[in-house]
């Protein structure tokens, strides 16, 4: 039976891990310092990291002295992030387009993990449920692609041998989505998924937050922090309150 959501059956197979393992957590752990730093979140801040996926950014934040609550749709990525839990580090099973039923310092959508939904409504709904999560002075961050620069740059067919797997990768830009095809066999199996990412500019990310009484205070073109530049950023990272 095939899910109706893309990501509610691809993020919770092991080959979706296995595609990814070579994501940088020395940049990933520069991005959380350079963050925690320019936010000036005093230690055992409250911090949501949604979604958190294996839990990669959660325990690094909580080893920086942050109490950290990470949650994410994939019951297998949560199931493998409870290991690392502790008095301070908590994970659960958690559909972003819940409001947030607590209040945080800090709410952390990070690693382009928005705009993942047909409807704009949607996307609007997971705004709104992390703008309630805020405490009065809470920070919204928003770590997106730069689909300005992704478009001029579009890598549009490529294989990627990992773990004795080919995964064959096409892309394109298509119905307002930045589409990636991805198909390898795997277990004498035949394996095809889609990654559906809405074409979100930072104009249209403006008026989203416009639209839910989010400000945004700020804005990044990489994980350095350095100022947003629509034609040459790799990252668009949107600080709200």
């Amino acid at each position: 039976m095939k899910t109706k959501d893309w990501f509610t059956s691809w993020f919770n197979t092991p080959y979706y891990h296995v595609l990814y393992k070579h994501r940088n957590d020395a940049d990933a752990q520069l991005f959380m310092q350079n963050l925690v730093s320019y936010l000036q979140l005093r230690k055992n801040a409250h911090i949501a990291d949604l979604p958190c996926g294996k839990g990669r950014h959660s325990i690094f934040l909580n080893s920086l002295g942050y109490r950290v609550t990470g949650g994410d749709l994939s019951k297998n990525s949560i199931e493998y992030a409870k290991q690392f839990e502790n008095n301070s580090l908590h994970f659960e099973v958690w559909d972003m387009r819940n409001p947030l039923e607590n209040k945080y310092d800090a709410v952390f959508n990070l690693f382009t993990s928005f705009g993942y939904f047909d409807n704009d409504t949607d996307d609007i709904s997971v705004l709104k449920g992390m703008k309630k999560g805020l405490k009065q002075d809470g920070f919204l961050v928003l770590d997106f692609l730069n689909v300005i620069k992704t478009e001029r740059t579009l890598v549009k067919e490529e294989t990627k041998e990992i773990d004795g797997i080919s995964f064959h990768i096409k892309r394109e830009i298509k119905d307002g989505f930045i589409q990636k095809h991805i198909s390898f066999i795997a277990d004498d199996k035949q394996h095809s998924y889609t990654e559906k990412v809405k074409f979100l500019d930072i104009n249209t990310m403006k008026s989203h937050f416009s639209k839910v009484g989010l400000t945004i205070i700020d804005t990044f073109g990489d994980y350095h922090l350095h100022a947003f530049d629509k034609e040459n950023s790799n990252r668009l990272i949107l600080i709200a309150q």
